[in-house]
């Protein structure tokens, strides 16, 4: 079994050598210095750690040793806290957490939402990933997102102020996948009829 030796730098600053046991090139570990930082200069700049598990990570703290990252299949970093695993970015790179879930799912995102006032001319009160809205009537947007969505299978979700009667939000003009750059409402009163609203809520998931 190969070794790896470390060697006081003679220099007295505090840095190690390491010897590398597969070739002539020695890596320099230069240990935590006054703000903490583990530095490793010169050669291939790469530290290596076991694969973990979530009750002994492999990256970890000596006073909590069942919290910290380890990786259980290729292309994949785990979390863990207390001995349990908490979190997970998977080989596809989605993003897995336990919040409530009951175990470890995969989280889906709110991609695009927009609070607006659809009276007058249409204003955004506050949005996420909303660039701006098209006004083509009344009760009748385009919201137009900042960052296009990946494909048109998303989901909307919407409410709108009650005042004046029954309402409904309704997707106009898509046949089947949603546009990935913006998407067009209608919002309608309880007898269908095209309606503004002082209030109007979109949110947007994929």
């Amino acid at each position: 079994m190969s070794k790896i030796s470390l060697t006081p730098n003679a220099s007295g600053t505090g840095n190690f050598i390491i010897a590398s046991p597969n070739s002539n090139t020695d890596r320099t570990l230069t240990l935590p210095d006054s703000t903490g930082t583990v530095v490793v200069t010169s050669g291939a700049q790469t530290i290596e750690f076991a694969d973990g598990s979530a009750s002994a990570p492999s990256i970890t703290n000596s006073g909590d040793t069942n919290t910290g990252i380890f990786f259980s299949a290729a292309d994949t970093i785990d979390f863990a806290e207390g001995g349990a695993a908490v979190g997970q970015f998977d080989s596809s790179a989605n993003f897995k957490f336990n919040s409530g879930y009951g175990s470890v799912a995969t989280a889906y995102g709110c991609r695009a939402w927009v609070n607006f006032n659809g009276t007058g001319t249409p204003a955004i009160r506050a949005s996420g990933n909303v660039t701006s809205l098209t006004d083509n009537g009344t009760g009748d947007y385009f919201i137009n997102y900042t960052t296009n969505m990946p494909d048109g299978k998303y989901s909307l979700a919407g409410s709108a102020s009650s005042s004046g009667g029954g309402v409904f939000i309704v997707c106009t003009d898509h046949a089947g996948d949603y546009p990935t750059n913006q998407i067009r409402i209608s919002v309608t009163n309880g007898s269908g009829t095209y309606s503004d609203r002082v209030a109007v809520n979109v949110a947007i998931f994929r």
